[in-house]
């Protein structure tokens, strides 16, 4: 271990100067103090054989739609036995005021505290269908929308619809509670 220089000694004697420990170290006493060092410690408990380095922390995973429901809201969600205590229609729409509007939609469900939102998007077109459209436009972006949404953290999952709620042509965005 290196000595410190004269500043060094005189900037460290100020700093532990104001230093108040919060509480002692566990099973451990101050070696000899030697001026101008800080203090180091001696453990009375052997310590262990080196274990190979643990795995680096891991981020703190983001639940985005989806991926929180257990299964009794499944459940209740497919034999359409939850009432949804809001609904946002997005029929004759494009996809920017649609957007637009479930963004708004959403906020106003969490602000009052919802749990369920309907969101009626329109069912798409059939297989056999011959005329050429863009129907089906928005459905097919509700999943991007929502995914990368200002909202994405206050949704707990996202579920077709039971058909008295519009089956094919609807979805259910159940919301996390507030805290």
């Amino acid at each position: 271990m290196r000595q410190l220089s004269p500043d060094e000694a005189s900037l460290w004697a100020r700093v532990m100067a104001t230093v108040k420990p919060l509480r002692a170290a566990p099973h451990a006493t101050p070696a000899k103090p030697v001026a101008g060092q800080p203090p180091r410690f001696q453990r009375k408990v052997p310590t262990p054989p080196a274990t190979p380095a643990a795995a680096p922390a891991k981020a703190p995973v983001r639940h985005g739609p989806g991926t929180t429901l257990d299964g009794g809201w499944d459940k209740r969600l497919s034999r359409g036995m939850v009432i949804p205590d809001w609904s946002i229609d997005l029929h004759g729409h494009t996809l920017a005021s649609a957007h637009a509007l479930l963004d708004h939609g959403l906020a106003q469900a969490i602000a009052r505290g919802d749990r369920v939102v309907l969101l009626v998007t329109g069912k798409p077109p059939r297989p056999e269908s011959e005329r050429p459209h863009a129907r089906g436009a928005i459905r097919a972006a509700i999943a991007d929308w929502l995914g990368s949404s200002r909202h994405a953290d206050a949704i707990a999952a996202v579920r077709g619809a039971h058909p008295r709620h519009g089956g094919a042509g609807a979805l259910y965005i159940v919301l996390r509670r507030g805290r």
